[in-house]
């Protein structure tokens, strides 16, 4: 037997009302017509839903039951509803991003974070990786946003890229290093410097290389080479080997004994954003994390100023 789940909606708010006439205010509709839909209702039951009591009418055993059933549809329809109104506005659905490990450290753990503590129903996965698999990623459709480089995003490519900050490289030290003490750093500085390198296929490490050699940099002497960040980042700390890192994402980890060297160069120029298939729309929760986003940013840029 089916009954109208709205019949029973209707008899739970008469059972918390305590009269068809409350009930029918509480609803919008006339005391005469919730009396006809409780009449069908019945009708459709072949039982009473109520007893009389004088002029009033009082739920019976199977009245207070079904009531109950109807309160459940009803706290139902209302968590749909607000499920419903925090998905228009973003705050419900599934973010899936990637980004190199650089940037998914402490740059982005703190955003995220707060993103997550802000939307408590939106779920997050996050995935890492080197500029090629990223790309992957996103052409397999495994993430739906990307925070990296803009050499990602080539211009050939079915991909847009909105730019966020312009994360350039600079050459990175302990803090006590000798080369922070000197007033000018030069090419032949950096060529009598033990190097720690990115890996072989990191854009890091090639864009490292062209600013070097467009530097007058003729060689490095490179005795570490690693994909790892933290270690890249724990050695440099620890020893007197010199690398490079982007500046603005590695910027959270200078209180761990790191400073960036007065040495810059045009090729060190990294646009870093948000990277996307030109073919899918941006939908509101990717919107309302890049917003996050880009508050984090205005935030940490009049912090520096």
């Amino acid at each position: 037997m089916k009954l109208d789940p709205k019949h029973l909606v209707q008899l739970a708010v008469i059972v918390e009302a305590g009269s068809f006439q409350s009930a029918a205010d509480r609803l919008g509709l006339t005391q005469p017509a919730l009396s006809r839909n409780m009449k069908s209702l019945e009708a459709r039951l072949g039982a009473s839903l109520f007893n009389r009591d004088g002029r009033k009418s009082v739920p019976n055993t199977l009245g207070l039951r079904l009531a109950r059933n109807g309160a459940t549809i009803r706290l139902a329809e209302e968590q749909a509803s607000v499920l419903a109104a925090q998905s228009a506005q973003g705050a419900v659905g599934e973010l899936r991003i990637g980004a190199p490990p650089i940037v998914a450290g402490r740059f982005l753990s703190g955003v995220l974070a707060h993103f997550i503590r802000d939307n408590p129903n939106c779920v997050v996965e996050m995935r890492t990786g080197l500029v090629h698999e990223l790309r992957s990623m996103l052409e397999r459709k495994q993430v739906d946003l990307i925070l990296g480089p803009q050499s990602l995003a080539d211009a050939t490519d079915s991909m847009v890229f909105d730019p966020l900050i312009d994360d350039r490289v600079g050459i990175l030290c302990r803090k006590d290093h000798p080369l922070t003490k000197r007033k000018r750093v030069t090419a032949d500085d950096l060529e009598a410097q033990v190097w720690l390198a990115h890996s072989r296929g990191s854009l890091l490490r090639q864009q490292t290389e062209a600013a070097m050699t467009a530097s007058g940099v003729t060689s490095m002497h490179i005795v570490c080479e690693t994909d790892s960040i933290r270690s890249a980042l724990e050695i440099v700390a620890e020893t007197n080997l010199i690398t490079t890192m982007p500046r603005a994402t590695t910027t959270p980890y200078l209180a761990n004994g790191l400073a960036f060297l007065d040495f810059d160069h045009p090729q060190f120029r990294r646009p870093l954003g948000a990277i996307r298939r030109a073919d899918a729309r941006m939908n509101p929760i990717e919107k309302r994390f890049l917003s996050s986003l880009n508050a984090s940013l205005l935030s940490l840029d009049q912090t520096r100023n």
